[in-house]
C-alpha cells in the first residue's frame, strides 16, 4: 500500500509540475507588453511594418528551390497540407492585419505563383520575425502532449495498482463453502 501511494503521488506531482511549467511558458514577452493571439502568432507591429515593404517583385524575383520534392504533408483526407496549424493561423491573422499583403496575394495567386509558393516565400521572408514565436508554439504543443501522456499513464497506473490490490485481497481471503 505504501509503495502504490508513493507511486500515485509522484506521478501526480510530475503531472502538476509539467502543467505549471506549461503555464509559466505560455506567453512570449512582448516588447510593448500585452499578449493574446496576435502575440502568440508573432503578428507584431514590427512584422506588419516589414510586410508592408513587400512588393510584387519581392515575390516574383524570389529564388525558389526545385519543386520536385514537395515538403507538404498529407492529412487524413489525403489533401496536401503545406502549412502547419500555427502557420495557417498566423497567415489568416496577418492577412487581416496587413491589407497590403492580402492585396499582393490577390495580385500574385494564381496568375504568377501557386498559393503554396506564395506562403513558402512569405515564411522565408519573415523567418527572422516569426521563428521564435513558431518555436514557442511547437514547444507548447510538445508540453501539452507530454501532460496528456502523463495524465493517461497516471490513470493507467492507478487502475493497474487497484486491480493488483483487488487480486491480492481476493487471493488472501479464506475460501467460503
Amino acid at each position: 500500500m505504501d509503495w502504490s501511494s508513493w507511486l500515485l503521488r509522484s506521478v501526480s506531482r510530475s503531472s502538476d509540475n509539467s502543467k505549471n511549467s506549461q503555464n509559466s511558458n505560455q506567453q512570449i514577452p512582448k516588447p510593448g507588453g500585452g499578449g493574446g493571439e496576435e502575440e502568440q502568432l508573432g503578428v507584431t507591429q514590427q512584422l506588419i511594418d516589414h510586410v508592408k515593404s513587400f512588393t510584387i517583385d519581392t515575390f516574383k524575383n524570389f529564388p525558389l528551390q526545385d519543386e520536385a520534392t514537395p515538403s507538404s504533408t498529407k492529412t487524413s483526407s489525403n489533401v496536401q497540407r503545406d502549412l502547419s496549424e500555427w502557420q495557417e493561423r498566423h497567415a489568416t491573422l496577418v492577412l487581416s492585419k496587413a491589407k497590403e499583403l492580402s492585396h499582393l496575394r490577390f495580385m500574385l495567386c494564381p496568375r504568377h505563383l501557386k498559393e503554396r509558393q506564395f506562403w513558402m516565400i512569405y515564411f522565408m521572408l519573415v523567418k527572422s520575425h516569426v521563428a521564435e514565436y513558431e518555436l514557442h508554439a511547437i514547444r507548447l504543443a510538445k508540453l501539452k502532449m507530454m501532460a496528456i501522456e502523463n495524465e493517461e499513464s497516471s490513470d493507467t497506473i492507478g487502475f493497474e495498482v487497484e486491480m493488483a490490490e483487488t487480486k491480492q485481497s481476493a487471493n488472501l481471503a479464506p475460501p467460503t463453502s
